[in-house]
């Protein structure tokens, strides 16, 4: 398994942006799904985007569909997620999680199916 750290989150104002940056080390992600997660005090974690190894093909949750991008930097081992127009519902603890992909273009957006977890990174919107 390879070891996540999430960063890039803070406090924001709504209608801004951020952009949180998933840093993987002890391992190489480039053949790996990568997906984010984010969980909101008193909720369940939720599905927000994934994206496959070669980052070919991403899957967003409706919630964010238009207004989160996810992407990714192989050679920096490295996933982002880009966040604009945000609302005050985006605030939460956000995480990436990491699996091996079973082949190029294959994304998961279950939590259940990923086996490397960050901390987490807390994106909190004001309004």
């Amino acid at each position: 398994q390879v070891q996540l750290v999430e960063s890039g989150g803070g406090l924001v104002q709504a209608g801004g942006s951020l952009r949180l940056s998933c840093a993987a080390s002890g391992g190489s992600v480039s053949t790996s799904a990568t997906g984010w997660f984010r969980q909101a005090p008193g909720k369940e974690r939720e599905f927000v985007a994934t994206i496959s190894w070669s980052g070919g093909r991403t899957y967003y949750a409706d919630s964010v569909k238009g207004r989160f991008i996810i992407s990714r930097d192989n050679a920096k081992n490295t996933v982002y997620l880009i966040m604009s127009s945000l609302k005050p519902e985006d605030t939460a603890l956000y995480y990436c999680a990491a699996r091996p992909a079973l082949y190029d273009g294959a994304y998961y957006y279950n939590a259940g199916d990923y086996d490397s977890w960050g901390q987490g990174t807390q994106v909190t919107v004001s309004s």
